[in-house]
C-alpha cells in the first residue's frame, strides 16, 4: 500500500519561481510515494485481501437496475479471466487491444490483462478500419477483445496485414464467459507468478495518441506512471473521492475507456474502493437515464456534458415559456457561484444577502432541477479535456456542484494540474497535482515533469521528447514540452491559451490563439464544431456547424421545421443568433484578434470523413481542405 502524509487541508502549496517579470514555474511537493514494488494487477487482488464485502462496483442489468459487485466478485472475476488469457497462450509483455464501449466488461478485461502479465491497448471503438489496423500493427497486439460484430469485421479484414495477431475475441458473444471457461483447470499460482515478475517500472499500457496532425503515437505508460498519478490525486481530491457524508463515494464512468482520463478515473476509483458505475452512451437521453439510475455523488466528465446538461435545462425552459426566468436564474447562479469561490479563496466578502435571497427563490426552480439531471447526489465536477469557461463554472458552483477544472495529457496519464478541493480559481486549470513540475518556456508553452510523465513513445524512440521520472517533479529528467501555451499566476495556478502548432499569424502580424474563441462558440447550444481561420489573412474567420439537438429545439420553437440544412445555413434568423454567439465570444478578446466574418457549414465535420479524430479533436488539415470553398468565401466580397 502507498505511504500517505497527511495533506493541508487545502493541498500543498505549491514553489513559485519568478523570472521575466512573472511566475515561470510551480512545483508541488508528492504526498503520497511511488510504491516500490507491485503493478496494477495487484490492485483487485489487495481489495478482495483488505475488504471483500466493499461495494466496488455497480453493474446495470437487463432489467435496467443496478446490481452491486463485491470487492471479492471483482477479484474473482478478474481470476477467472487471467487465467483464460494464459490458457489462449498469452506470455508476459504480449499486447491485448481492447475495442469497445465504456463497461464493466472493458474494466474486467483490463484488469485481467494486468494480473496476466500483459501490456493493453485501448482502440476506440469508432475508430476507422485504417486506424485500427495501424494500432493493432504498431503496437503488435497479439489478441484484440471487440465488442460487435462490425468491430470483429474490421479486424477480420485487417489479420492477413497483422501477423502477430493470433486472437480475435467479441464480447458481446460471451467471450469473457469463453475465456473463464478456458482457464478454470490452470492453477491460480500462475496467475500469482504473472503478477509478481511486474513492478512500477513495468509497461502497463500503450495509449495512441489523437494524431491531430499525423499518424497516432503509443505512449507507453507504466505501472508506476499509474500510481503516481491516481495516489496523488485520491489524497488531494479526498472531499470527492471519499465519503463527504454518511453517503459513500460513488461516480458513474461514461468517458471513453480508450482515452487515458476514462482509464485513470477506473484505476483510482478501484484503487480508492470508490463504487464505479459504467455508462456506454452519451447520448443525452441514454447518459441522463443512467445518470437518474445510479446517481453518483460525484463526476468526471469533459466539457460537452456539461454544456449539454446546462442547454437542454434551458430548451426546457424555452418550450415552456420560461426562456427568460432561466437566463435570470443563470447570471444569479454566475454571480453567487463567483460570490462564493472569491470567499473560500479570500478575495471577496462571499455573496451578498440580495444575492442569498435571489439565490434561495431560483434554487427549488432551477437549480435542484439542474442537479437532479446529473443524478440529484451530484456535488463535485471533475472536468478536463478542455477548459469549461468561466461562465460556466460559476453557474454550476451557484446551482451547488463545484467544479474542479484540470489539465492532462495522454503523456502524462492524464491530470497534470488539477483545481485544489479548497482553494478553486474560476478560469484557469488550477495547480500542479502533487509530485508535479510546471514550467513556462520563453515562447510561452508548457512543459511539465514529474512520476507521471511518459516513458516515450512505442516504437519510435526518435519522436521521444526528453521526459522525466521523478515522482517529486524536481529529478534531474528533462521536461515534457507539451506543445500548448499558457501562464503561470503568483499562486502557481495555471491558464491555457492554446496550441503552439495552432497559432494564427494574420496578415497584419497578429498572433491569434484559436482555441479560446472555438471553446466559448461551441458552448452555445446552436454551435456543433467550430474551426477559427485567418492564417496570412487580413483578419480572422471561422467556419461553424450546426448542433442537431440544439437546432431541432431552434426550428420548432420558430415553426421552422420544413427548412433544409442547406436552407438554414443562409437562414437570417439563424444567423442572427450565431451573430450574438460570435460577439460573446469575441468579447473575450482584442478587437484584432476577434472573429470578423463567420459560414455556417451545411455539412458537419465527421470521424468518417477525416475531418475529427476519436476523441472529436478537428484535424485542420483536413477541415482546410475539403472546406477550401467555405473558407475562401470569407474573405470574399459580402454578398
Amino acid at each position: 500500500m502507498p505511504i500517505r502524509k497527511p495533506p493541508p487541508p487545502q493541498g500543498p502549496r505549491p514553489e513559485v519561481t519568478f523570472e521575466r517579470g512573472g511566475a515561470v514555474m510551480a512545483v508541488v511537493p508528492a504526498i503520497v510515494e511511488v510504491p516500490r514494488r507491485g503493478s496494477l494487477g495487484d490492485i483487485p487482488f489487495a481489495n478482495a485481501e483488505e475488504a471483500p464485502g466493499d461495494v466496488v462496483m455497480s453493474r446495470k442489468g437487463a432489467d435496467g437496475r443496478w446490481r452491486d459487485v463485491s470487492a471479492r466478485e471483482f477479484r474473482d472475476d478478474v481470476l477467472a479471466v487471467a487465467k483464460g488469457l494464459l490458457a489462449a497462450g498469452l506470455r508476459s509483455g504480449d499486447r491485448l487491444a481492447i475495442m469497445a464501449r465504456t463497461s464493466y466488461a472493458w474494466t474486467l478485461l483490463d484488469f485481467a490483462g494486468w494480473a496476466a502479465g500483459l501490456i493493453t491497448v485501448p482502440v476506440y471503438p469508432t475508430s476507422s478500419a485504417s486506424q485500427t489496423q495501424w494500432i493493432l500493427a504498431d503496437s503488435g497486439a497479439a489478441a484484440c477483445a471487440v465488442e460487435s460484430v462490425d468491430q470483429a469485421r474490421i479486424v477480420s479484414a485487417a489479420r492477413p496485414r497483422l501477423p502477430e495477431l493470433k486472437q480475435l475475441w467479441q464480447l458481446d458473444t460471451g467471450a469473457l464467459d469463453q475465456l473463464a471457461a478456458a482457464g478454470r483447470e490452470l492453477p491460480d499460482a500462475l496467475v500469482t507468478s504473472r503478477r509478481q515478475q511486474m513492478g512500477p517500472d513495468t509497461v502497463a499500457t500503450l495509449i495512441y495518441t489523437s494524431g491531430t496532425t499525423g499518424r497516432p503515437k503509443g505512449c507507453i505508460l507504466t505501472h508506476g506512471n499509474f500510481f503516481a498519478e491516481v495516489d496523488n490525486a485520491t489524497e488531494l481530491l479526498h472531499p470527492v473521492f471519499k465519503a463527504v457524508s454518511t453517503e459513500p463515494a460513488s461516480t458513474l464512468l461514461f468517458l471513453p475507456l480508450s482515452h487515458v482520463f476514462g482509464r485513470m478515473v477506473a484505476v483510482g476509483c478501484l484503487r480508492a474502493r470508490v463504487r464505479l458505475g459504467h455508462a456506454p452512451s452519451i447520448a443525452t437521453e441514454d447518459l441522463l437515464a443512467d445518470l437518474a439510475g445510479f446517481r453518483p455523488t460525484f463526476l468526471l466528465a469533459i466539457p460537452y456534458v456539461l454544456e449539454k446538461v446546462y442547454n437542454t435545462g434551458r430548451a426546457t425552459a424555452e418550450q415552456i415559456g420560461r426562456a427568460a426566468s432561466f437566463d435570470r436564474a443563470a447570471r444569479i447562479a454566475q454571480a453567487y457561484g463567483e460570490a462564493a469561490v472569491a470567499r473560500q479563496a479570500g478575495t471577496g466578502p462571499g455573496p451578498g444577502l440580495g444575492l442569498r435571497l435571489a439565490h434561495a427563490l431560483y434554487d427549488p426552480l432551477v437549480y435542484r432541477r439542474i442537479r437532479a439531471a446529473l443524478g440529484g447526489k451530484v456535488r463535485y465536477v471533475i472536468c478536463g479535456g478542455s477548459p469549461l469557461g468561466k461562465r460556466l463554472a460559476a453557474f454550476y458552483a451557484g446551482a451547488g456542484v463545484m467544479v474542479f477544472e484540470g489539465y492532462g495529457l495522454t503523456e502524462t496519464t492524464a491530470a497534470a494540474t488539477v483545481t485544489p478541493p479548497l482553494s478553486p480559481r474560476l478560469g484557469t486549470v488550477g495547480r500542479p497535482l502533487p509530485g508535479t513540475a510546471v514550467r513556462i518556456a520563453p515562447d510561452g508553452e508548457v512543459l511539465l515533469r514529474g512520476g507521471q510523465v511518459f516513458a516515450g513513445y512505442w516504437n519510435d524512440e526518435g519522436a521521444s521528447p526528453a521526459v522525466a521520472g521523478t515522482p517529486d517533479g524536481r529529478g534531474s529528467g528533462g521536461w515534457f514540452p507539451t506543445g500548448d501555451i499558457g501562464a503561470l499566476d503568483a499562486d502557481g495556478y495555471l491558464t491555457i491559451t492554446g496550441r503552439k502548432k495552432e497559432i494564427i499569424i494574420t496578415a497584419g502580424g497578429k498572433n491569434v490563439a484559436p482555441a479560446p474563441l472555438e471553446d466559448r462558440l461551441r458552448a452555445h447550444p446552436l454551435v456543433g464544431q467550430c474551426m477559427v481561420v485567418g492564417d496570412n489573412r487580413p483578419y480572422v474567420g471561422a467556419l461553424l456547424t450546426l448542433e442537431p439537438d440544439g437546432l431541432a429545439h431552434w426550428q420548432r420553437m420558430r415553426h421552422k421545421e420544413s427548412l433544409s440544412r442547406a436552407e438554414l445555413a443562409a437562414d437570417p434568423d439563424l444567423l442572427a443568433e450565431l451573430q450574438k454567439a460570435v460577439d460573446d465570444a469575441n468579447a473575450s478578446v482584442s478587437r484584432p484578434e476577434s472573429i470578423r466574418r463567420f459560414r455556417v457549414l451545411a455539412a458537419d465535420f465527421t470521424e468518417d470523413a477525416g475531418h475529427l479524430t476519436p476523441s472529436m479533436k478537428i484535424r485542420r488539415a483536413a477541415v482546410s481542405r475539403d472546406f477550401s470553398a467555405d473558407i475562401e468565401a470569407l474573405y470574399g466580397p459580402r454578398a
